[in-house]
C-alpha cells in the first residue's frame, strides 16, 4: 500500500516554506513560495541553512484569509494504538502559520476580520477528534477494505480515502492536484478511536472502536438537522467495531444520522425550540439520494427511529414513516421506538425490547470476519441507521448495545468466548467496553452539541444513577447556553475549515460586518435596568408599603415585558452564522 512520509522538519525563511521528509532512505523536500503560494518538489540541498528549522508531525494543509494563505502543521501527536501493525495517531496540536511576513498591508477592518477568520480556523482545530495515520486508510471499514481493486491499492492515501470523512480535504486542495506531493498529504479524519488490549478466558484480544464523522452537512446541533439536496445527513457519523484475535479479523458496522428529509430546528432561547418541516420542498429527492446512497455503501438498511411519539417530535416520526412506506424499497426496514416513553421511571431494562426486536435482522445482517488464513468467512450485508433528535445520547446507547450483541457472537467463532458464556459475565472487559461506549458518546456530543453526551451513566454502569441524572442538567444547561449565544461561530468556524465558505482578499464588506438590530443592545439593556430597579426597591423600602408595592409592581412589570419581547424575538438574539446562509425551513 502507498504511504504517506511520517516525520518532517520545518524549514522557514522569509522566501519560502521547505518541509522535509524525514523518514530513512527519504531526500525528499516540499518547497513552498511564500509570495507566489507555488508548491514545487526538491531536495534537501536546496533547504538554506540560515532558515528557521523545527519537527513537525504532518501537514493538514494550506487556507486562504484576508491576510493571504496560511499554512496549518501538525506539531504534536499521540499513539493511539496499532490497528493490523499500522501506528495511529491522534492530533493533539496544531501551529497556523502565515505566508505573509506582516499585516501591514491590510485595512483596520481586514485586520479585524483576518483575526476573526483566525480564531474560526483554531476553534475547529482545538475541537478535540482528529486522527491519522500514515500507512493505513483509516477512512474505509475492514470490509470495504477487503474488496479492492489492484488500481486502487496503489492509489496514494489522499486519492483512495472516502471523501465523507476526510475533514482537511479542502485543506489539501493544492496537494490533491500535484501527484508529486500526495506523499506530504496526510488525510484526517474526525470523529473518535480507542483501541485497547483486552482478556477473556486468558485469550488476548485488540479490541477496536472507530467513529468517523462525515464533513457532509457538518455543523452544530440546532443550525444542521435533516439533509441537504445531495442527501447527505447532518450529524452522520460512521461506527465500526473491531476484533482482532490470533490473526483473525472481525468488524461490526453502524451508522447514525439526522432524518434524512428537510427539518429545521432553529435556535430561538427557548429550553427546547419547536423543529418545523419543510413546507415548500421535495422532500422525496433528497431522501431517495440519501438512501440510494446508503443501500450502495452499506446494503440493507434497518432504521431505528427512538424520536418522541407525542408532542413536538410526533410530526417527524410520521413523517419519516411515510416517506419509508412511500419509497416501496424492500432493502429498507423502519422501526419506531419512543425512547423516552418506553424507559420512563428508569425502567431501562426495556431496551431489551428493542434489541430482542431486531435480533433476527442482526442475526441476518451478520458481521465481516476474516480468519487467519485470510479467508472471508462472512460479510455484513446490512447495517443499522439509528437516529434520535440529535443522534446522540440515545442513539449512542442503543448502538452500544448492538454492538454487544455483535461482538458476543464474534468472540465465540473466534475461540475467545465459550458457547455458554456471555460477554457480559467478563467484568474486565465489560468495564473496557461500556467506558470505551460512552467516550464514544461524549466525543460525538462534543463536536456537534458542545457538551459530553447525557446518559452517560447508563452506558458505563448499566443503569441509571442520580449523580448521571445530575450530570444530565448540568450538561442541559451548558448545551443551552452554547446553542444559544455561541454556536453561530462554532458553525462559521466549521464552514470555514471545510471550504463551504471562501475568504475574499478584497477590501469589500465580509459576512462578519453585519450589523445587529437596535433591539439586540436596547432591550437587553432595558431588562437589566428593570430588573435592577426592581431589586433595589425591594432592598430600599418607601414611606410606605404601598408606596414599595407599586416601584416593586412597575419596575417588576417593564422587566417582565421587556423579557417577553426578547423571548419573542428570540431568533434575532441567538448566536446566528454569518458566513454561510443555511436553508429557510420556515
Amino acid at each position: 500500500m502507498p504511504t504517506a512520509y511520517e516525520r518532517f522538519n520545518l524549514h522557514t525563511s522569509p522566501e519560502k516554506f521547505y518541509i522535509e521528509a524525514c523518514d530513512d532512505g527519504v531526500d525528499a523536500v516540499l518547497a513552498i513560495d511564500r509570495v507566489s503560494n507555488e508548491m514545487t518538489l526538491t531536495g534537501k540541498k536546496d533547504v538554506p541553512p540560515s532558515a528557521n528549522t523545527r519537527p513537525i508531525c504532518g501537514i493538514m494543509g494550506t487556507v486562504r484569509l484576508v491576510a493571504g494563505m496560511y499554512l496549518i502543521v501538525i506539531t504534536k501527536k499521540r499513539n493511539v494504538g496499532s490497528l493490523l501493525g499500522h501506528a495511529v495517531w491522534k492530533a493533539v496540536d496544531f501551529d497556523v502559520i502565515s505566508y505573509k511576513k506582516t499585516v501591514l498591508h491590510l485595512t483596520e477592518n481586514q485586520t479585524q476580520d483576518n483575526k476573526t477568520f483566525l480564531s474560526m480556523i483554531n476553534n475547529v482545530l482545538t475541537t478535540d477528534g482528529f486522527y491519522f495515520c500514515t500507512d493505513y486508510d483509516l477512512t474505509h471499514t475492514l470490509q470495504r477494505l477487503a474488496d479492492v481493486s489492484h488500481d486502487f491499492q496503489e492509489m496514494s492515501l489522499l486519492e483512495r480515502a472516502d471523501q465523507r470523512f476526510v475533514w482537511n480535504g479542502s485543506l489539501l486542495r493544492e496537494f490533491l492536484a500535484q501527484p508529486e506531493l500526495h506523499k506530504f498529504a496526510i488525510p484526517v479524519v474526525h470523529g473518535f478511536i480507542v483501541m485497547k488490549p483486552c482478556r477473556v478466558n486468558g485469550k488476548i484480544f485488540e479490541w477496536i472502536l472507530i467513529s468517523r464523522r462525515s464533513c457532509f452537512r457538518a455543523g452544530v446541533r440546532y443550525y444542521v438537522r435533516g439533509i441537504d439536496s445531495e442527501g447527505h445527513a447532518a450529524n452522520f457519523v460512521e461506527t465500526e467495531q473491531i476484533v482482532l484475535y490470533n490473526g483473525g479479523r472481525a468488524s461490526f458496522v453502524q451508522t447514525r444520522g439526522s432524518m434524512p428529509f428537510f427539518w429545521s430546528q432553529r435556535p430561538n432561547l427557548k429550553y427546547k425550540p419547536k423543529p418545523l418541516i419543510s413546507k415548500n420542498t421535495n422532500h422525496m429527492d433528497g431522501f431517495q439520494r440519501h438512501f440510494d446512497s446508503q443501500v450502495l455503501i452499506y446494503g440493507k438498511q434497518t432504521i431505528l427511529n427512538l424520536i418522541n411519539q407525542k408532542g413536538s417530535e410526533k410530526p417527524l416520526e410520521q413523517a419519516f414513516a411515510k416517506m419509508v412506506t412511500g419509497m416501496e424499497n424492500g432493502m429498507i426496514k423502519y422501526v419506531a421506538f419512543d425512547f423516552h416513553k418506553e424507559c420512563s421511571g428508569m425502567r431501562w431494562d426495556r431496551l431489551n425490547i428493542l434489541v430482542d426486536n431486531v435480533a433476527e435482522t442482526q442475526d441476518e445482517y451478520s458481521y465481516f470476519m476474516v480468519d487467519t488464513a485470510g479467508k472471508v468467512l462472512s460479510q455484513q450485508k446490512g447495517t443499522f441507521r439509528s437516529n434520535c433528535m440529535d443522534c446522540l445520547d440515545r442513539t449512542n446507547v442503543i448502538q452500544s448495545m448492538l454492538a454487544r450483541r455483535s461482538i458476543q457472537s464474534q468472540l465465540q467463532r473466534m475461540g475467545v468466548l465459550h458457547v455458554a458464556q456471555r460477554i457480559e459475565e467478563q467484568a474486565d472487559f465489560e468495564k473496557i467496553y461500556k467506558n470505551a461506549w460512552a467516550d464514544n458518546a461524549n466525543a460525538c456530543a462534543k463536536q456537534y452539541a458542545g457538551t459530553g453526551a447525557l446518559k452517560t451513566d447508563f452506558t458505563r454502569t448499566g443503569k441509571r444513577t442520580q449523580m448521571g441524572l445530575v450530570m444530565d442538567g448540568v450538561n442541559s444547561a451548558i448545551r443551552y447556553y452554547k446553542n444559544n449565544f455561541s454556536d453561530g461561530f462554532r458553525q462559521d468556524s466549521i464552514d470555514l475549515f471545510l471550504g463551504n465558505y471562501a475568504v475574499d482578499e478584497t477590501d469589500g464588506p465580509t459576512p462578519l460586518r453585519i450589523q445587529k438590530d437596535w433591539k439586540f443592545l436596547t432591550l437587553p439593556i432595558i431588562m437589566v435596568v428593570a430588573f435592577s430597579m426592581c431589586i433595589i426597591c425591594l432592598l430600599m423600602a418607601g414611606d410606605t408599603w404601598t408606596e414599595t408595592l407599586a416601584y416593586v409592581l412597575f419596575w417588576g412589570a417593564a422587566a417582565a415585558v421587556t423579557a417577553a419581547v426578547i423571548v419573542f424575538n428570540g431568533r434575532d438574539f441567538v448566536d446566528a452564522p454569518k458566513l454561510v446562509q443555511k436553508e429557510k425551513m420556515d
